[in-house]
């Protein structure tokens, strides 16, 4: 009881409420702008709290987080066009809802879903997390290099359109990884005499360049490209009526996406995609969905919202991203000098009190701010992205810099966004390849240090359940897309063979 109070008591500090909102305003503004992206903003975001406490630092990024996964959905109902990937599945009945005139209902009607869903994840995530953490207490290096290579196979379902390119994309993030000196042997690997880089590759510029340099010359292509517009009337919270009607499908779909969001490198992507899926599923209106029905709108968005507080679980308990935006929020702590995993949170259980008041505090924020400001943040998306992107490079340029006063961070910076770019381009997602950069190190520490405790046996490894386990799953989730693929074309087949004798 005494770390709920203290933790609690971190975030009532007026200062880091105050930090809180500024992260929500930043959050539904960079969500609501096509283009943009949590991760990106996060990025952007982290040099900049290189003076400011643990708790104050993860709780902005948290209250970005959770309110750039709500502001997407104000882009993809008024003008079809998702600021953030989760929200693609909202678009398709909030953009139909909205072109009929109900642009003010499809936006309470996601803002409602956003919170109920967030709160819900939360409420699981502060009793998820710690016993994730008493659990974990008993792994050895060999579980967490079994887990964080569990880890790396789900990289092939966390965005972009090809399993194949998301692992190659992860493998190159941790070869990224072996940059410097190697902490049990203490041999220098692919320096080529550069002294910065004995200490390895900086997260922040690599995060930076991949997430907005890279996007800004990607998008450059589309600076002068139009989109039609919908007048946005005042955001309405939905009626009673609307309440009974999704109320079932945010529940059903606060499980599936706090359960994605726990899934080590799964995120609000698939959960809303999901959650849009299942809505359409239990639904008894299965054909108007696509036409504009409330539930398409509750089903993704109380899911990818979720998500947010599901994968705060691995991150904290385990060290284990869950997502892109964890994977930075993870960054964050270590240059703030903290490890994450299970000694932090049983040393120290006020901070996930603090993390679990501060996503809250946003939640209820950014449905505030949603509701009074949704006609502004729609005109928002009129700032011509010639204007846009060069303020987004230059905060790049200060964020590298001063991530560690270093112009070698700089040149980081750019050539990881000229590699992001060339990435975008031919189907390579960024997030695994930063995904892989964070569990790389952490594969490559753990699998050294069980090796010592195993006298270099691999198999005495194997003698561990939880090990075999996390194998085992490993083999399921890299086999998982070949099995879909068979299983779809054995349906097919027999579909075909039905309709050969039904003729």
């Amino acid at each position: 009881m005494e770390a709920v109070v203290e933790g609690l008591g971190l975030i009532a500090d007026p200062y880091n409420i105050g930090l809180i909102v500024v992260g929500v305003l930043i959050g539904v503004l960079v969500g609501a702008l096509p283009g943009l992206s949590s991760p990106m903003a996060i990025a952007l975001l982290i040099p900049f709290t290189i003076g400011l406490s643990p708790v104050a630092a993860v709780s902005m990024m948290a209250a970005l987080y959770c309110a750039g996964t709500f502001g997407g959905s104000i882009t993809a109902i008024l003008i079809n066009a998702p600021g953030a990937p989760p929200a693609a599945a909202t678009a398709l009945d909030g953009y139909p809802m909205a072109k009929r005139g109900e642009a003010g209902r499809a936006l309470g009607l996601a803002a409602f879903s956003s919170v109920v869903g967030g709160i819900i994840s939360l409420v699981i995530f502060l009793f998820a997390a710690p016993l994730l953490a008493k659990v974990a207490l008993s792994f050895t290096p060999a579980e967490y290099f079994a887990l964080a290579v569990f880890a790396l196979s789900m990289l092939a379902s966390i965005s972009g359109r090809s399993s194949l390119r998301n692992l190659i994309a992860g493998a190159v993030g941790v070869l990224l990884g072996t940059v410097g000196i190697h902490l049990t042997t203490g041999i220098e690997r692919f320096t080529f005499g550069i002294p910065e880089l004995s200490e390895g590759i900086g997260f922040v510029p690599v995060l930076i360049g991949l997430f907005a340099v890279a996007e800004l010359l990607n998008q450059s292509a589309t600076v002068h490209r139009a989109v039609e517009r919908i007048r946005a009337d005042v955001m309405r919270l939905p009626s009673w009526a609307d309440i009974k009607r999704i109320f079932g499908t945010i529940l059903r779909s606060s499980g599936i996406g706090t359960f994605i969001g726990i899934l080590p490198a799964e995120g609000a992507t698939v959960a809303a995609i999901m959650g849009y899926n299942e809505a359409k599923r239990w639904s008894k209106r299965k054909d108007e969905f696509g036409t504009g029905i409330p539930e398409g709108i509750a089903g993704p968005e109380a899911a990818n919202n979720a998500a947010t507080g599901g994968a705060m679980v691995p991150t904290l308990a385990l060290g284990i991203p869950g997502s892109a935006s964890t994977a930075l929020i993870l960054a964050a702590l270590v240059m703030h000098g903290l490890k994450p995993g299970p000694h932090l949170l049983n040393e120290t259980p006020e901070f996930l009190y603090a993390i679990f008041g501060a996503m809250l505090v946003a939640n209820l924020a950014f449905l505030i701010i949603g509701f009074f400001g949704a006609r502004v943040f729609a005109q928002i998306t009129l700032i011509p992205r010639t204007f846009l992107w060069p303020a987004v490079f230059v905060f790049s340029l200060i964020g590298a810099y001063a991530s560690a006063s270093s112009f070698f961070d700089v040149w980081v910076m750019l050539i990881a966004g000229i590699l992001g770019f060339f990435m975008l381009r031919h189907g390579f997602a960024p997030a695994p390849l930063i995904m892989g950069l964070i569990l790389g190190k952490i594969v490559e520490e753990s699998f050294s240090q069980a090796m010592i405790i195993h006298d270099n046996s691999f198999l005495s490894m194997l003698e561990r359940p939880l090990v075999l386990l996390f194998f085992a799953m490993t083999a399921l989730s890299l086999a998982g897309p070949a099995l879909g693929t068979m299983i779809r074309r054995w349906r097919g087949n027999k579909d075909i063979e039905a309709t050969a004798e039904g003729e």
